[in-house]
């Protein structure tokens, strides 16, 4: 689907951010023991910015770059198309140290099942088909997930690599995260995708079976957890964008570098936020 003139005014409106009341902001005590370096937590109703740290400081996030993969494969569509998993793609995401979703060279995957392997196990070998597929080529996917930014007010955030991997990972910050998780959610494909805690898939003609499981430890473990994406390299450190939906009210927020080297620190870190957002704020 190409990004039109409309399109971008809607994403601009459901993206748009409001300060918090004063009211609230002084009768509500800051949400402790967080540790992540940027931070933003965000009412999905009202748009009101609930509470937030250095939200706009631009930072590297890993393999929350595949959620903008996602967005673009999605919109371009053709789903149930199969693409071939090549020995190329797996030499990419090994030479980049990157999480894999484990496919096989020769398998013949539909597009929709290429998605679960991104987004659950975060498989930078199924961002490499992806990427392929729908540039053509990787530079010219990357240009498109740069054209999206651009479309839904992503103005702090450079998208470098298709899977967020060094050694030119691009940035983003935390206020751009939310906007992007919040659209993504709007998206029906992609909400069912990420509350997925796995996805099975049957050997058939042109591929063999997989089983992906999410990196999401929260999901299945938090009340009304949603999804959506969690992220890792040393350079970005313990990443997560997440939502949660309780009593009527959806909550979207993220923790970027939440521990250089504790991949769990994102999940505390994400519950404490949800907590303090469903229990202080209204």
């Amino acid at each position: 689907m190409r990004i039109t003139p409309v399109l971008a005014a809607l994403v601009l409106l459901s993206g748009a951010l409001v300060a918090p009341g004063t009211a609230h902001a002084r009768a509500t005590p800051a949400p402790s023991g967080v540790r992540a370096r940027s931070a933003l937590l965000v009412d999905d109703g009202t748009s009101e910015i609930l509470w937030g740290r250095r939200p706009h400081e631009r930072r590297p996030i890993g393999s929350l770059a595949k959620l903008m993969t996602a967005v673009v494969v999605v919109h371009e569509g053709g789903l149930n198309r199969r693409l071939r998993v090549g020995p190329r793609h797996l030499a990419y995401a090994h030479s980049r140290h990157g999480t894999v979703a484990r496919l096989r060279p020769g398998d013949r995957i539909r597009v929709r099942d290429l998605l679960h392997a991104l987004l659950l196990p975060s498989g930078s070998d199924a961002a490499a088909v992806l990427a392929e597929a729908y540039g053509p080529g990787h530079h010219r996917f990357v240009r498109k997930m740069n054209r999206f930014a651009r479309a839904f007010g992503m103005t702090r955030t450079r998208y470098s690599d298709a899977a967020g991997l060094p050694p030119s990972p691009g940035h983003s910050t935390a206020r751009d995260q939310v906007v992007l998780g919040r659209y993504a959610l709007g998206l029906p494909e992609l909400r069912r995708i990420v509350r997925k805690p796995r996805h099975t898939l049957r050997a058939r003609d042109g591929h063999g079976r997989y089983v992906w499981r999410t990196t999401n430890a929260m999901l299945g473990d938090y009340p009304g957890l949603l999804g959506v994406k969690s992220g890792y390299t040393l350079a970005a450190g313990a990443s997560f964008l997440f939502a949660a939906r309780r009593h009527g009210r959806t909550l979207v927020g993220v923790v970027l570098n939440s521990s250089p080297t504790v991949r769990a620190a994102r999940f505390r870190d994400a519950r404490k936020l949800l907590d303090w957002g469903f229990r202080h704020t209204r």
